[in-house]
């Protein structure tokens, strides 16, 4: 053997050795739409509604059925930050750190973070959208602690400050730079060039960013694309479509910048589309269900796409939920979850990379929603002690009460109104059993937000008295408790970190 072809293989070893360890670390980047059911999504059968390039990344990746978000916009949020349920890390309800303040704040010495995971596998971190659970003006580098090596957000609306309520036209935007207003602008178009900036610099580093859009969540407004649109629905229909526009763009950037091939796109929702929005879904009209446990509130479009990472062309009915994707995208990119936290989520990376079609998880739960926290002197607790959900398997999904109990079993199978209550059932006894048992793992009192108070501000919220009766008080919900079900609690503490 020459000297030369010896050199060539040698070379040639190199360069394939170059090309695995790349592919061991793809490039993540992970949408989160604002309030947006399957009924809004055409891959997924809406009628009412075209969405060419969430229906290409299906078409050419895989179509999930049977993800679960939490039914708003705070306990999916940090359920996703942190691979917990909302029972585990305490943001049960709804919380706007801004607006409301009180001292709450998600705490990063007292939680865990995807972005510090990523980090710690030698990934670039950025973040641009809705945030909300930081007061900015407080914690002006928090993005920072966080995880996140650059962001751009909309700072959610800061009690005191009117400009900061815009999101859309004229955005109130958060940035190392610090807060101002982008005049002229119209918010996504800020975080998108943000981001494909981001990629442009960073692009020969595998890369996490995080994309919680503000699409198409209220108010409804025009769009760049449709500005002469003044009805309530052609708004809500045009700010769809630009939502399907602005991933279109990234799409379009990382084809640009040749880094397409080694990054995994998933896009997916915070919750079901909000209230009193109908849309239609194979010829069935769906009312919008956020803060809904049903399934038009919580099972969302989910959809995972990568040319040569990920399988083309799949529907998958595999259970998965929120809380899997920090596991997931840590065995994605290399990383290690640290050993001072309990994680709820059960990776599905294999699933995602075409390994297995059969994920592990055998049931998945969604729980929380509504802003019906209140500031007490012990700082912002949920108004019951345990929290109403929802847990399923593969066909059938049960109900449980705030006192813990079964109350309400629907076959999805059959029943896409989930009207008839099969908890009376006694074929299907040992099926509730199998779902309680896991709901008798959990905790019997749900945590409340698990941080250190923050200094008082003149915008806070004041302290209300929470009394032993609030607490342990039903929610208005779609199901019927028992009243004769309700047990008195104890006075709950406050946990310490």
């Amino acid at each position: 053997m020459s000297k030369w072809i010896s050199l060539f293989i040698v070379f040639l070893g190199v360069s394939l050795a170059g090309s695995l360890g790349a592919s061991e670390k793809p490039n993540i980047i992970f949408v989160l739409l604002d309030d947006l059911g399957k009924e809004w999504v055409s891959c997924y059968g809406a009628t009412d509604m075209e969405t060419p390039v969430f229906d290409k990344l299906a078409a050419e990746g895989i179509r999930f059925e049977n993800f679960y978000s939490m039914p708003q916009c705070t306990p999916t949020r940090v359920a996703f930050m942190t691979g917990q349920y909302p029972f585990r890390n305490g943001w049960v309800n709804h919380w706007d750190v801004p607006r409301w303040g009180g001292g709450c704040h998600f705490d990063p010495e007292t939680n865990p973070s995807i972005a510090r995971v990523m980090q710690s596998a030698g990934y670039k971190t950025a973040v641009a959208g809705k945030w909300q659970i930081n007061d900015f003006r407080v914690q002006p580098e928090i993005m920072v602690e966080h995880g996140f090596d650059d962001y751009c957000m909309w700072t959610g609306y800061e009690a005191g400050n009117p400009p900061s309520g815009k999101r859309y036209w004229d955005p109130y935007i958060h940035t190392k730079e610090g807060s101002r207003t982008y005049e002229g602008k119209f918010g996504e178009d800020v975080f998108v060039d943000f981001l494909i900036d981001f990629m442009t610099e960073n692009r020969e580093e595998p890369m996490f960013l995080y994309y919680p859009m503000c699409l198409p969540h209220g108010p409804l407004v025009t769009t760049p694309l449709e500005p002469e649109v003044q009805d309530k629905m052609g708004k809500h229909k045009a700010m769809v479509r630009y939502a399907d526009h602005m991933v279109g763009k990234l799409v379009e950037a990382l084809e640009k910048l040749e880094i397409r091939a080694n990054t995994i796109l998933i896009v997916t929702t915070d919750n079901g589309t909000s209230g009193g929005i109908v849309g239609t879904l194979a010829n069935r009209k769906v009312n919008g269900g956020k803060q809904k446990t049903t399934e038009n509130g919580i099972n969302g479009p989910f959809i995972v796409n990568g040319p040569g990472l990920v399988p083309e062309g799949q529907v998958n009915e595999t259970l998965c939920d929120v809380t899997d994707l920090l596991p997931t995208f840590a065995e994605l990119g290399g990383a290690s979850l640290p050993d001072d936290h309990i994680f709820d989520g059960i990776s599905f990376a294999d699933v995602i990379l075409g390994r297995t079609e059969q994920g592990p998880r055998k049931w998945s739960m969604a729980m929380g929603g509504k802003n019906e926290a209140k500031l007490s002197d012990q700082g912002v607790e949920n108004k019951w002690y345990f929290r109403d959900r929802v847990i399923r398997n593969e066909r059938y999904k049960l109900w449980v009460s705030p006192t813990r109990q079964p109350v309400k079993l629907i076959d999805l199978t059959k029943d896409l109104t989930e009207s008839e209550n099969l908890i009376e059932s006694e074929e299907l006894q040992g099926t509730i059993d199998t779902l309680f048992t896991v709901i008798l793992g959990q905790p019997e009192m749900d945590s409340d937000p698990i941080y250190q108070p923050l200094a008082k501000q003149p915008w806070d919220v004041k302290t209300n008295a929470v009394s032993q009766e609030w607490k342990s008080g039903q929610p208005g919900a779609e199901v019927k408790f028992a009243p004769d079900s309700q047990a008195p609690r104890k006075p709950k503490k406050k946990k310490k970190k």
